[in-house]
């Protein structure tokens, strides 16, 4: 089964505060975060290959992971890791067969419903949110907690959580059951990058060391 890191950047230049976005991902990285999630709509298709080639570039030095948000021919063409779908994008059945050997691919969930038609299609690995109210998605109602138990309870892939998660709430949902937690702005946004890299680790690692003892 595929294993998700605990922190999982999903790079977002709307979110930088107008940083690089390169500089920004390069500092996560070297702070400790593994996974990388290329997420760009703006730009033309012709910049978002340069951009996520050098991210390819980037990641592969260092060791980490790069998934590329929804477009599958980009992610093949960069020699992504993975791909991350979402509901209103390629069906994940469409995708699979060109996604490549070795390579893995994520569904965004928002409901159980989703949720367990994605584990049954062949996802990798489910994202549940938004878990709190966010910015990203103002327009969807918030899931909460529940919804990571409820995922948790038909499925043993791994999940990540999304959606409003700061380093003050991001136990509630390691104890919920996610593997994982994606953030935007939490860390795009970060004054101190490094400094709040450190603050994620610590909550999650106290509070996940608190369920093994308790399980």
């Amino acid at each position: 089964m595929l294993a998700v890191a605990p922190l999982y950047l999903i790079a977002d230049r709307t979110a930088c505060r107008g940083r690089p976005l390169l500089e920004v991902v390069e500092t996560a990285i070297a702070a400790g975060v593994r996974w990388i999630q290329y997420r760009e709509k703006a730009l033309t298709r012709r910049a978002r290959y340069e951009e996520a080639r050098r991210l390819r570039e980037l990641t592969r030095r260092a060791g980490a992971v790069l998934v590329i948000n929804d477009e599958l021919d980009l992610a093949v063409a960069v020699e992504a890791d993975g791909l991350h779908l979402g509901q209103d994008d390629l069906p994940l059945a469409v995708a699979r067969p060109h996604i490549g050997a070795g390579r893995f691919i994520g569904v965004s969930t928002h409901t159980l419903q989703e949720a367990e038609a994605a584990a049954e299609g062949g996802a990798d690995y489910l994202a549940v949110g938004p878990i709190f109210a966010t910015a990203a998605k103002p327009a969807r109602a918030p899931v909460g907690c529940d919804a990571i138990r409820r995922v948790r309870a038909i499925t043993p892939l791994p999940i990540v959580a999304i959606g409003g998660i700061t380093h003050e709430n991001v136990a509630e949902v390691i104890r919920a059951g996610a593997n994982s937690a994606a953030m935007i702005s939490a860390l795009c946004g970060a004054d101190d990058l490094p400094g709040m890299v450190d603050k994620f680790r610590r909550a999650m690692t106290i509070t996940t060391r608190s369920v093994e003892n308790n399980a």
